[in-house]
């Protein structure tokens, strides 16, 4: 008997976050989730900058890292602090990168930066579920989620608790990779979930000595996955060894060189990504 009221008691807390879940999302006009099918392929760096490039168009912008076990949303963007709970709202705050975007992400929870987080699924799934749910976010023209590769338990939570979220697949150009990247096109398929397209990184690097382009990882290979899947493909984005510098120095200074082949480059996937969701 006592059983059974501690399984209703428990049911009754979950469907009452799982209510006010849906609530805070309807605070977000436009939900997108970040994938790739492999690591490696610079998803969580497109997720950053398609962020701030929204924010820097005057867009309110939620970033959201749910990539648990390797988190790198912060570094990437230079962000230091942690999160602090608000007293009145008895919510934790996001971090605040420009002041139209919000940030939230394992990393900020954790003293030692260096932590693994090593969990199995049903404690990711809450920890997903409280990163909407007990933050103080904003409503927003965007949420933008940062998965971890493949088609596990984070996408798929995704998909479960924000039904109306569309997916921007990120691949490399070489057959290991596009191969993945099927997987995760299936993956939407099976859960119903919009693709917006493509993005293919890493197409071909400039030689700085004589100026042609070196296929490092092949060419042309998302162009021809998206034809192939019915999918567009947003843009291909060459290997630009400035921007690995920013990277790891958490700096965007790139987008002010507008002459820049990947600043060019981004900008229209930016272009395309808001135009496809106004």
């Amino acid at each position: 008997m006592q059983q059974d009221e501690e399984m209703k008691r428990k049911k009754a807390m979950m469907e009452a976050q799982d209510k006010e879940i849906r609530e805070k999302l309807e605070g977000f006009k436009n939900k997108i989730l970040v994938m790739s099918g492999k690591g490696g392929v610079g998803k969580s760096t497109i997720a950053a900058y398609l962020s701030v490039g929204l924010a820097r168009k005057g867009f309110q912008v939620g970033l959201m890292d749910v990539d648990l076990h390797g988190p790198s949303i912060p570094r990437l963007l230079g962000l230091k602090g942690e999160i602090v709970s608000s007293p009145g709202l008895k919510k934790g705050i996001p971090l605040s990168y420009l002041p139209n975007m919000q940030v939230m992400s394992i990393e900020a929870l954790l003293g030692d930066k260096d932590t693994a987080t090593i969990w199995r699924g049903p404690l990711k799934i809450g920890v997903i579920k409280q990163f909407i749910n007990d933050i103080a976010w904003s409503n927003s023209d965007y949420l933008i989620i940062d998965c971890p590769p493949g088609t596990g338990d984070e996408p798929l939570t995704i998909a479960q608790i924000i039904p109306d979220t569309k997916a921007i697949i990120v691949t490399t150009p070489q057959e290991i990779s596009l191969a993945d990247v099927r997987k995760s096109i299936n993956f939407c398929h099976q859960v119903n979930m919009q693709i917006l397209g493509l993005i293919e990184n890493g197409s071909g690097l400039k030689c700085p000595h004589c100026g042609k382009t070196i296929d490092l990882f092949k060419t042309n290979g998302g162009i021809i996955t998206a034809k192939k899947a019915g999918l567009k493909l947003l843009g291909s984005l060459p290997l630009e060894p400035d921007i690995v510098l920013e990277g790891d120095n958490g700096t965007v200074n790139w987008m002010e060189q507008k002459d820049l082949p990947y600043t060019v480059n981004f900008t229209k996937i930016v272009d395309e990504v808001a135009n496809l969701t106004k």
